[in-house]
């Protein structure tokens, strides 16, 4: 009944907004390729890719779905895993991958990533039956597995009438979006229910799934996937544009403490930049205590989420007296770098001396804090942490990270920058964290190999 009523709705819709639809298609070349192959057209692209040879129709087919950039790399180290695992199929062949995304950004992500690993990368189809049911007969995919969230009740509705066993991993409910489920229950309770199996990051994302009503032997705590990422080194990270790591510079100029302050949010970055320059100020008065006479020059490395904000940036740090440049341009002369570039944060992490992760100062729901834990640094991070509650909350329980406030991060800063010893030990903290936890990406194998085994 619910879902009728959705289909009729999604229907008049589509028919109210048919003509703004073919203007968009029309006028803007970016949005054609890309929307006729999210209705279902485009089947050639979809099978061709596939390479249904005979020998490929022997392998089961892994449709994977990320929705953008957060969700890709959350699929990483598990689409890392099946490319070892020839045991996930019965004749130990590898099996073929198919991953769908929803973002622009988040294909771009997917395929500097996945380059070599999946056979397919596609944008997901919108929530119209007919779209669905075309990628489900070009892809005759043996299982469905979703990342984290992005649920449309005509996908998994259909997955189930054309019994393709469905799966969610690295499940999470920030408590905003419990409230939301249990709000709209009518209308999510038999989304969930139509999985499978719901793996969750934590157990009480079970209970809140289980609360929701979905049978709870179909629910499970197997474990944050991102903690068993792989992160690039150094020398691997680098930008194509250059031959050199982001802070290769930091050799000419001698002995520096890095802070990199990550996915930045709009905001957060005069936060930052304030806190910086109360920070050298400080350390210019004639009363500046010996600690801080005797500290090496900091370096403030930037990663704004949205990479395009980088000269309205430069602007920003100049009102508050500090020089930036942009990696995109190789501008190493100032005491701000902003990496208004993709895939070089890990590197700049790697050389850090303390991190903040953005999407925290500012009610966004926060980033993930793994890939500086990872890397043996203290972790700074706002109040507003829903969508990473957990990590946060054991980062702060093993003394690996901190909550900072607008008017509290210019102190904390000044103090960790000083005080060395407390930086190691948070930092190792933070590290032995991260390997605790890992080992989560087996028992997901192990799951996904028990339902094709099943199906």
């Amino acid at each position: 009944m619910i879902l009728a009523m959705y289909n009729g709705v999604l229907m008049t819709l589509g028919v109210l907004l048919l003509p703004v639809f073919f203007l968009i298609i029309l006028s803007r070349k970016k949005y054609q390729g890309r929307t006729l192959e999210r209705l279902g057209f485009k089947r050639k692209k979809r099978q061709e890719a596939l390479c249904r040879e005979e020998e490929s129709s022997k392998k089961n087919v892994l449709w994977i779905h990320a929705l953008s950039v957060g969700e890709v790399t959350s699929a990483l180290p598990l689409i890392r895993e099946f490319r070892k695992f020839r045991e996930l199929q019965t004749n130990r062949v590898e099996p073929v991958i198919v991953l769908t995304v929803g973002t622009a950004s988040g294909k771009k992500t997917a395929e500097k990533l996945f380059a070599s690993s999946v056979q397919c990368i596609l944008f997901s189809p919108f929530d119209f039956r007919f779209a669905v049911q075309r990628y489900i007969k070009d892809l005759q995919p043996d299982i469905f597995i979703q990342v984290e969230t992005d649920f449309w009740p005509n996908w998994l509705s259909l997955l189930r009438k054309n019994n393709v066993p469905t799966m969610l991993v690295n499940g999470r409910i920030s408590e905003k979006s419990f409230m939301a489920y249990q709000r709209f229950a009518l209308f999510f309770r038999p989304m969930f229910c139509s999985f499978d199996l719901l793996a969750m990051q934590t157990q009480e994302d079970c209970r809140k799934m289980i609360k929701l009503g979905v049978p709870a032997d179909r629910v499970i705590a197997l474990g944050n996937l991102k903690y068993d990422m792989e992160y690039p080194s150094v020398q691997e990270a680098t930008h194509p544009l250059f031959p050199l790591s982001p802070l290769s510079f930091l050799t000419e100029k001698g002995n520096q403490l890095v802070w990199v302050c990550g996915s930045t949010h709009l905001g957060e970055e005069k936060i930052i930049f304030s806190a910086v320059a109360q920070f050298l100020a400080k350390k210019e008065q004639k009363k500046a205590t010996q600690e801080l006479e005797e500290l090496e020059e900091l370096v403030l490395v930037l990663a704004p989420r949205d990479i395009h904000r980088g000269q309205e940036l430069v602007a920003l740090a100049g009102r508050f007296g500090l020089q930036a440049g942009l990696r995109s341009r190789n501008e190493t002369e100032g005491r701000v770098l902003i990496l208004d570039t993709l895939g070089e944060l890990a590197s700049c992490y790697a050389q850090a001396d303390l991190a903040f992760v953005g999407g925290s100062l500012v009610p966004q729901g926060g980033h993930n804090p793994i890939e500086p834990a990872l890397h043996g640094i203290p972790v700074l991070f706002g109040p507003f942490m829903e969508d990473f509650a957990e990590i946060a909350h054991d980062l702060l329980d093993c003394a690996g990270g901190k909550t900072v406030t607008a008017d509290s991060l210019a102190t904390t800063l000044a103090s960790l920058l000083v005080d060395q010893q407390t930086r190691t030990l948070m930092g190792q903290a933070a590290h032995a964290l991260v390997q605790r936890h890992r080992g989560g990406v087996q028992r997901h194998v192990e799951a996904i190999k028990g339902l094709l085994t099943n199906a």
